[in-house]
């Protein structure tokens, strides 16, 4: 896991901007294919980006669209490492890749998302995050990726219309006012889930709640463990052993879970959840002791799990979540 110094100060804007606005002038020649794909107001946003793509670009960060980097996830990578947004793209671009990136969030909370990327740039602009594509127009899951620090976002580069996460796995995350955060978690713009999960558990009768709470580690974080489902040894509460409205009860906490994110999206996610019936085969399960910051009970640990998703939450020292839904 990649971990850099906490106390590093926050970027300045103007900072950013001036680094952006160098950057641009370097991508500026690229631009300048011979055939330039000819963009439509019927284009999504994220064809949109693609169109404007030069020929070395396309070449470096259009990937092949069953590519290993499509299902890995981390809390920090970049999908095309050395080509960064303040670097290869020029300001029409970052403007776009801008708007694709806002477009995948509830409007009321894409001004916390744009703030937590440029809070966890750490002060370091070598810290940009990194976008791409796998596939091509011709595929019918041409996908946009979003990647960086505590940030990992996809979409179906089709439609500004959201189809759920596409079978492949996200990253959200931050530490707000320090790498050890308190247990408010004061300022972490992912902390309000913490606080409607705790309600579902405490809705929960004192045997269930028993059940939640598990003697064990969560899972490990480690790129090839942290997604990986699994069919037995499923830790927790069974869901299949909820009552129909508490079966009602956890999808509405998981829907209010996912607002932050484009509604298209969540009714998407939620709409599979239904349709393929995973409510009887999730395990619900948090987890005390060390994972609990101040001993309070307010679980800031916690796993939703099954066969075919993973959706993981963990608080300590600051906030790291995984969410994977097989398409």
């Amino acid at each position: 896991m990649n971990t850099l110094n906490p106390s590093t100060k926050l970027i300045g804007r103007r900072g950013i901007l001036r680094a952006l606005g160098a950057g641009s002038v370097m991508a500026a020649l690229p631009s300048l294919r011979a055939a330039k794909l000819e963009a439509k107001a019927s284009d999504s946003l994220a064809m949109q980006f693609y169109k404007s793509l030069s020929e070395e670009q396309v070449r470096k960060v259009c990937l092949p669209v069953n590519h290993p980097s499509r299902q890995f996830i981390s809390n920090w990578w970049y999908v095309c490492p050395e080509q960064r947004l303040h670097t290869f793209y020029n300001k029409d671009q970052q403007d776009l890749v801008k708007q694709i990136f806002e477009s995948l969030h509830h409007p009321e909370h894409r001004e916390k998302m744009n703030w937590q990327v440029q809070k966890d740039l750490m002060g370091k602009i070598k810290n940009t995050p990194s976008v791409g594509f796998f596939g091509t127009p011709e595929d019918e899951n041409f996908e946009f990726i979003y990647t960086g620090h505590h940030v990992t976002r996809r979409c179906n580069a089709h439609s500004d219309k959201g189809m759920g996460f596409g079978g492949a796995p996200i990253f959200y995350g931050n530490f707000a006012k320090s790498f050890k955060e308190s247990k408010d978690h004061e300022g972490n713009p992912f902390w309000y889930q913490g606080l409607i999960f705790n309600e579902f558990v405490s809705a929960l009768d004192g045997k269930q709640q028993a059940k939640v709470l598990v003697d064990r580690r969560p899972r490990s974080e480690k790129e090839e463990t942290v997604i990986k489902k699994h069919k037995t040894d499923l830790p927790g509460l069974s869901c299949a052993d909820l009552s129909k409205d508490q079966q009602v009860k956890l999808l509405e906490t998981m829907r209010r879970m996912l607002v932050c994110f484009r509604p298209d999206d969540v009714d998407a996610t939620m709409k599979t959840i239904e349709d393929k019936k995973l409510i009887d085969q999730l395990f619900v399960s948090c987890y005390g002791g060390r994972y609990d910051i101040g001993n309070d009970k307010v679980w800031d640990t916690w796993q939703i799990e099954g066969p075919d998703m993973v959706w993981y939450f963990r608080g300590v020292p600051h906030i790291h979540a995984y969410f994977h839904l097989a398409a």
